[in-house]
């Protein structure tokens, strides 16, 4: 009796310690699967907060180099604005900026980046501007007079172009004769009436010829990101206005 009790429990044991493991592996699967999504909430958490932490880094370096710009042009009233509109059609040529009339902005004004010049402006609204980049290549716009302080003296010119695949700027109409080198400054000359004098524009990047080797043709890096324009310095000057 005892034998056919034992064989009886083993049989009725089986199936029953067979639930139970399979049980607890749903249980350890459920408990996996809730781990695994707060380690994934947890996770995209850090990443969120990895790129706040980047843009605060990037805004706090761009308003640092503005506050060191802003302490060089002690001649002008300087207004703080921030980019508010940039339209991909016309990415390469203005934005527009929360400052206007209001905040006594004018047409012709010039307007810094992080660490120099980015453009003008070109239309005044109430409480909005917009910005003429000096990477704008329309036909109509006026051109940006500007000087090379180079060791053998200053050599000017405008510019007249802009290369968005090397992401420079590009000097024509040079009429002097003297020796241009790579990373010579590049800064506003005051001339035509359009824009204050020595306002850093970039440095010089390589020095090549136009089509017909006939004059030369002088290549910019832009001394701010074009590409990437947060927040402004515009000078209250009376330039242009």
């Amino acid at each position: 009796m005892n034998d056919v009790t034992g064989g009886v429990s083993s049989v009725i044991s089986v199936p029953t310690n067979a639930i139970g493991t399979r049980a607890n592996s749903v249980s350890n699967l459920l408990s996996t699967f809730e781990e695994n999504k707060k380690l994934k909430s947890k996770l995209n958490g850090y990443a969120q907060n990895q790129v706040k932490l980047q843009t605060l880094e990037a805004e706090n370096k761009s308003l640092k180099n503005q506050l060191g710009l802003k302490a060089t042009l002690t001649d002008y009233e300087t207004v703080s604005a921030v980019t508010i509109a940039r339209s991909p059609t016309t990415w390469q040529s203005q934005l527009v900026i929360n400052k206007g009339a209001k905040s006594g902005l004018k047409k012709g004004m010039p307007v810094m980046g992080d660490s120099g010049l980015i453009g003008r402006i070109s239309e005044v609204n109430t409480v909005n501007s917009k910005v003429t980049l000096v990477s704008d290549n329309s036909e109509d716009t006026n051109r940006f007079a500007i000087t090379i302080k180079g060791s053998q003296g200053d050599v000017n010119g405008i510019l007249t172009d802009y290369d968005a695949n090397q992401k420079l700027l590009i000097m024509g109409q040079i009429t002097e004769t003297q020796a241009v080198n790579p990373g010579d400054k590049v800064v506003t000359s005051g001339l035509g009436g359009l824009m204050p004098d020595g306002i850093l524009v970039g440095k010089v990047s390589k020095v090549t010829t136009d089509d017909y080797g006939l004059s030369r043709k002088i290549y910019i890096q832009p001394s701010s990101d074009l590409s990437r324009i947060s927040s402004v310095l515009v000078a209250k000057t009376e330039v242009g206005s």
